[in-house]
């Protein structure tokens, strides 16, 4: 929480330092982002001044705000009076935000005896950084392939209904909750505040992000749309035990500091309050379509994509012909990822054709995607098939063809060669029903007019296919079918020669 001490100032004092404080806030502006770059209207629009205006002290000073959220973890002892609270968190580590109730008697009645909604974020506190949110995160995925920026600890935490994470929002989490109930959350921050310093050349300071909750009721359709309340605080994030160090680092720097020097600091609190804020911007991180656990059973504890919906159908299978080509273009791309089940990667191979997706080499896309899909999307790109366990070739005898064998033998072998006309068949699983399937399909015969297979054995023998037999052949084995007439039925029986 940002504490503003109350001091008996006159008005006039008061709005000359929140002018200072205003230009102090744009100063530099020019030289971050090169002159010209941005409209004073944007730059005004940015989520960081629509907090520092929601900070303000508000009108109505006995107000009390209906959710309080406190993070407990303590706050950096090296903070001016007037700035907001800075707290530091080790990467990995999972610190708990305590939801609590605070809502007088009788207010919001609508949300007694149910469930309300709450969206955490991690984002950036720096407006330059918040111009490039998308890019600055895509390139955090790019180096960070499978993981999050953050999570929910879901062993410890408490009062919590089906927690959600969007493979496409790795900055964000959902869940359901009862105002009612103890509800605890255990959060876990994976990305360092060095990850995005501009220039690294070793020293650099990090920079720092917000932590924020977006909290809504259930509209008349089930949708949890309804904004309620929104808070959030400011956090920097340390390599393992780092947070520990500067901390100790803050204290023993204002311990040096005289009586009159430690008056401009706050105190070091034990836990972070985290401010009323305004809600975030971004429209599209609010799931506008009731997911399928928010309306139905509430004991759900797994975490799921949260982009599901009860009347959703699968999408068919890819045809097998659907290859990539290099002229395929980067709509036409988009269109091929989805088909293929990559719709998690569109977004971060918005601008990349056929060509440039077909020039990236198997360990680039691993590194993009993670092992298990970058196999999966690079097989698909190069139009890889599974390769069979069996092959063999097989040619249909005729009565016809033997005659003509049995007459012209010699002269067919060494002057025509072998007539018959051979037919490849692939087979997977091995299996004498397999191979039935396989041939049936071959012929364009039903399965059931083939009665049973035989192997011809030693001194002309029918052997019975097996599994066991088939799981033998040699690969790539060349046999000549022959059939007979079953006895009983209208079915044939194939002998393998």
């Amino acid at each position: 929480m940002a504490w503003a001490l109350k001091l008996p100032l006159a008005d006039e004092v008061i709005e000359s330092g929140l002018v200072q404080d205003f230009d102090a806030s744009l100063s530099g502006i020019g030289q971050e982002l090169g002159a010209g770059a941005y409209s004073m209207s944007d730059v005004l629009a940015l989520p960081i001044f629509k907090q520092e205006e929601s900070s303000l002290p508000p009108d109505n000073e006995n107000k009390i705000l209906p959710f309080q959220y406190v993070l407990c973890a303590a706050t950096s002892p090296a903070v001016k009076l007037h700035d907001e609270t800075l707290t530091y968190l080790n990467q990995g580590q999972s610190y708990e935000i305590r939801m609590l109730d605070n809502r007088k008697l009788g207010e919001l009645p609508e949300i007694n005896g149910k469930l309300v909604k709450s969206i955490f974020r991690v984002v950036f506190h720096d407006r330059r950084l918040q111009y490039t949110e998308h890019q600055q995160l895509e390139g955090w995925r790019w180096n960070r392939p499978g993981d999050r920026i953050l999570d929910i600890d879901i062993p410890m935490s408490v009062g919590i209904i089906d927690p959600r994470a969007n493979p496409n929002q790795l900055n964000t989490v959902e869940f359901l909750w009862d105002p009612a109930k103890r509800t605890s959350v255990f959060i876990q921050v994976h990305c360092i505040s060095t990850e995005f310093t501009m220039r690294k050349h070793g020293g650099e300071k990090g920079v720092p992000f917000r932590v924020q909750i977006d909290t809504f009721k259930e509209n008349e359709n089930g949708e949890y749309t309804e904004h309620l309340h929104s808070a959030s605080c400011q956090i920097k994030v340390f390599k393992p035990k780092g947070a520990d160090r500067k901390q100790k680092t803050d204290r023993e720097k204002m311990e040096k500091r005289t009586p009159h020097e430690k008056e401009k600091y706050q105190p070091s609190y034990e836990t972070t309050i985290l401010t009323e804020c305004s809600p975030w911007p971004e429209i599209t991180y609010v799931n506008n379509s009731p997911s399928p656990g928010f309306n139905s059973s509430h004991s759900s504890f797994s975490l799921g994509e949260g982009n599901g919906s009860p009347n959703h159908q699968p999408e068919p299978p890819p045809p097998v012909t659907d290859n990539l080509l290099p002229t395929t273009t980067p709509q036409e791309a988009q269109q091929w990822l989805h088909r293929n089940r990559f719709s998690t990667f569109t977004r971060l191979f918005t601008n990349f054709s056929g060509a440039d997706l077909l020039k990236l080499t198997r360990d680039d896309v691993i590194q993009i995607c993670g092992p298990a899909d970058g196999i999966r999307l690079f097989n698909a790109l190069k139009g890889r098939m599974v390769r069979p366990r069996l092959t063999i070739y097989v040619c249909q005898e005729s009565l016809q063809l033997r005659e003509q064998q049995q007459q012209q033998q010699n002269q067919q072998k060494h002057e025509d060669g072998d007539s018959n006309v051979y037919h490849a068949i692939y087979l997977e699983e091995l299996t004498a029903v397999e191979l039935t399937e396989k041939i049936a399909q071959l012929f364009s015969i039903s399965p059931c007019q083939i009665s049973q297979i035989y192997k011809q054995g030693p001194t002309g023998i029918h052997v019975l296919i097996s599994d066991e037999m088939i799981q033998n052949f040699q690969e790539e084995a060349c046999f000549i079918l022959d059939t007979m007439k079953a006895e009983t039925n209208d079915s044939y029986h194939i002998i393998l020669k």
